[in-house]
């Protein structure tokens, strides 16, 4: 069983950085910038940078694999925008690609703009990962009603 659960944790993080790939070919190139983001995701979750490259250099687009919960999707939208922002230049193509990843996340399709924008903006302005996805989470539950404080 922990073989398996090694399996699919691989299988994910490696669909993530094939996710990363197709962002980084977004606009015609990788640069280098780009592949430096990608190779420390990889490293950071236990991916040599052989494997990595040969992942990238034999990625075709997206991958279909998607985490199976909140905080792994945020976690990825969150480093598909940090390396969009990589090479510093925001091409459209690859603000589409981000916005076209987050709806495929599962995020729903009326706030992805405002997402995608909002980590953009907290990157830009050197907020930690975990203040932005803080922030974000008040307005991806926005259909979740206040919970009255009820003394017992």
């Amino acid at each position: 069983m922990f073989g398996f659960f090694e399996n699919e944790q691989a299988k994910k993080i490696k669909s993530h950085l094939l996710n990363l790939a197709a962002l980084a070919k977004a606009d015609g190139h990788i640069d280098a910038r780009e592949m430096n983001f990608i190779l420390a995701v990889g490293k950071k979750n236990g991916i040599s940078s052989d494997e990595v490259n040969a992942l990238v250099s034999g990625s075709k687009g997206a991958s279909n694999d998607l985490p199976s919960n909140d905080s792994e999707r945020f976690d990825q939208i969150f480093d598909l925008v940090d390396m969009m922002l990589a090479d510093g230049v925001v091409d459209e193509t690859e603000m589409d690609f981000c916005i076209m990843m987050a709806e495929k996340l599962g995020f729903r399709k009326a706030i992805v703009g405002v997402l995608v924008r909002k980590i953009s903006q907290g990157v830009k302005d050197g907020l930690s990962r975990e203040r932005i996805k803080d922030e974000s989470n008040s307005f991806l539950n926005y259909n979740e009603l206040p919970r009255p404080n009820v003394a017992v």
